[in-house]
C-alpha cells in the first residue's frame, strides 16, 4: 500500500488538525465538523493529482481551449456517521462521484475491551471496474476498513482503491495493508504510533462521531 502521509509536510492541513486535537477546540461541534469536512477537501485535492486525465476542447465565447480532466469513474463510499463531514468534504472536491454509505461499529461484549466490527447497512452502486474511495475519518486498528472491504465484494471488484482517513495509527495502518490490495493508496493527515486497550488511536483526538454530532447511548 502506498501511504501520503501529510502530517510529514507543512501545510494548512497541521492548522485544522491542531484544533481538531485540542479540548478546549472540539468542545464546538460545529467547528469540528467543519474542519473534518476543511481536511476531507485538500486530501481530496491531492489525491486528484493521482489519477487519470484525458484531453477534452472546450468551447468558450471567444474560441476554444483544451484542458486536462479526470476521466475516472469513482464512488466515494463512507462510513456512517462520524464519515459523513468528511464525506461532503471530498464531495465538494469530486462533485460528479457517485456515491455509496455504509454502517460499521465497535461492539464491545460485556462492556470488555476486546472488540469486532459489525456492518448492518450498505446502500451502493456497482464499483466494478471504478475507482473507488473509501473515507473514514479515524483509522484505529484498521478492521473498519477491512470489513467495510468484505461488505463491498458483492457490489464488485474496483479498478482502484484509495482510503482517505483524518488521523491513523501505525497498527491500523499495517493492517490495511494486509488486506488491501497493493496498488491501493492510502491518504491522510496524520499518524500516530500507539493504541490503547481499547483500540483508540493516541494521542489521537477522542471519538469522532461523537465530537461530530454528541455521544450516543
Amino acid at each position: 500500500m502506498i501511504v501520503h502521509d501529510f502530517s510529514k509536510h507543512n501545510s494548512l492541513i497541521n492548522q485544522y488538525i491542531r484544533e481538531m486535537r485540542d479540548v478546549s477546540i472540539q468542545k464546538d461541534f460545529l467547528r469540528f465538523r467543519k474542519n473534518v469536512e476543511r481536511v476531507g477537501e485538500l486530501l481530496a485535492y491531492e489525491m486528484s493529482k493521482s489519477l487519470p486525465y484525458e484531453t477534452i476542447t472546450v468551447k468558450t465565447p471567444l474560441g476554444t481551449k483544451e484542458v486536462s480532466v479526470p476521466k475516472a469513474d469513482i464512488v466515494l463510499c463512507s462510513v456512517l456517521r462520524a464519515g459523513l463531514p468528511l464525506h461532503q468534504g471530498i464531495l465538494n472536491v469530486f462533485d460528479g462521484v457517485e456515491n455509496a454509505f455504509i454502517s460499521a461499529f465497535r461492539h464491545h461484549p460485556n462492556g470488555e475491551d476486546d472488540f469486532e466490527v459489525i456492518v448492518e447497512y450498505l446502500a451502493a452502486p456497482s464499483i466494478e471496474g471504478k475507482t473507488l474511495i473509501l473515507a473514514d475519518p479515524m483509522l484505529a486498528t484498521g478492521r473498519t476498513f477491512e470489513n467495510v472491504l468484505r461488505a463491498l465484494k458483492t457490489h464488485g471488484t474496483p479498478k482502484k482503491i484509495h482510503l482517505i482517513s483524518i488521523i491513523g495509527a501505525k497498527a491500523g495502518i499495517f493492517l490495511a495493508d494486509t488486506v488491501f490490495p497493493s496498488e491501493t493508496e492510502l491518504w491522510i493527515a496524520a499518524v500516530d504510533d500507539a493504541l490503547n486497550e481499547r483500540g483508540y488511536i493516541v494521542p489521537g483526538l477522542g471519538d469522532a462521531g461523537d465530537l461530530c454530532y454528541g455521544k450516543k447511548i
